[in-house]
């Protein structure tokens, strides 16, 4: 990607420079048109270029949000969990471990691939034996108060998988990417034909250039949650994981003695 867009930007203002310097013996009649034109689209890029980054910024905080709330929906889960009777509560907490595992590791595959779509299903069954097992809790305890914390947490967990998961093919449109690396390399490109044309400011056109490439790649990353420097951490999910290899705080319910 990065080199992609360097190649666009890069070579549009190449371009740019050679043409102005090819025209410059016709810069008397070329260099006020050529001044009005560049300025003029250089502040429209500038609008879709923050356009472009505010689309970006706002998704991946999304994204970052919703892992949060995953962890604390699976995190509360699981303490809930520890106060369901026997053997629910076991094979409960089981289950919730290898779905914290596999929430984890759903910050690794790329969107729309296969081990995405792997991993969301086997989340999948894994949120349906949960919820039988939460069925036979209730049936053992009908009137009992936890079984239905627990259900309710559940039910959130569930609709926090499907947030994240939203999130994660939630991407700036790609009318948007290409409006904005076409007007930019045009933009550029203009640019730097006019300050050849006028003699000055070509080095200056280079640094605007790679200046605008680097933007540009943080754009194209910040879309990109699981590829690239930028990605969204699975920090909040490791520690709740990492919170299930202890011994769980509370034991399970006594059953009352029947009579």
């Amino acid at each position: 990607m990065a080199v992609v867009l360097a190649a666009v930007v890069l070579g549009a203002t190449a371009l740019g420079i050679f043409l102005g310097r090819r025209v410059a013996h016709l810069s008397d009649t070329l260099k006020e048109p050529f001044g009005t034109l560049q300025a003029a689209l250089l502040g429209v890029v500038g609008l879709i270029l923050a356009f472009g980054l505010s689309l970006a910024v706002t998704r991946y905080e999304n994204r970052r949000d919703a892992v949060v709330d995953e962890a604390n929906a699976i995190g509360t889960t699981f303490l809930r969990a520890q106060t369901l009777p026997e053997p629910m509560r076991s094979r409960s907490l089981a289950l919730l471990e290898s779905y914290t595992e596999s929430a984890a590791r759903l910050t690794n595959f790329i969107p729309g691939s296969s081990e995405e779509d792997g991993a969301a299903a086997r989340e999948e069954q894994l949120q349906r034996r949960l919820w039988g097992l939460n069925g036979q809790a209730l049936a053992v305890e009908p009137v009992d108060s936890a079984p239905r914390l627990y259900e309710e947490t559940l039910n959130e967990m569930i609709d926090a998988q499907a947030t994240r998961e939203a999130g994660l093919h939630n991407r700036v449109p790609s009318a948007v990417l290409v409006l904005e690396i076409v007007g930019a390399a045009l933009a550029l490109g203009l640019l730097a034909a006019y300050l050849a044309l006028v003699g000055r400011g070509v080095v200056a056109v280079l640094l605007a250039a790679v200046l605008v490439t680097g933007l540009l790649f943080v754009i194209c990353d910040l879309d990109r949650p699981t590829r690239g420097p930028i990605q969204v951490p699975a920090t909040a999910l490791t520690d709740v994981l990492e919170s299930m290899q202890q011994p769980p705080a509370a034991a399970a319910p006594a059953r009352p003695a029947r009579t």
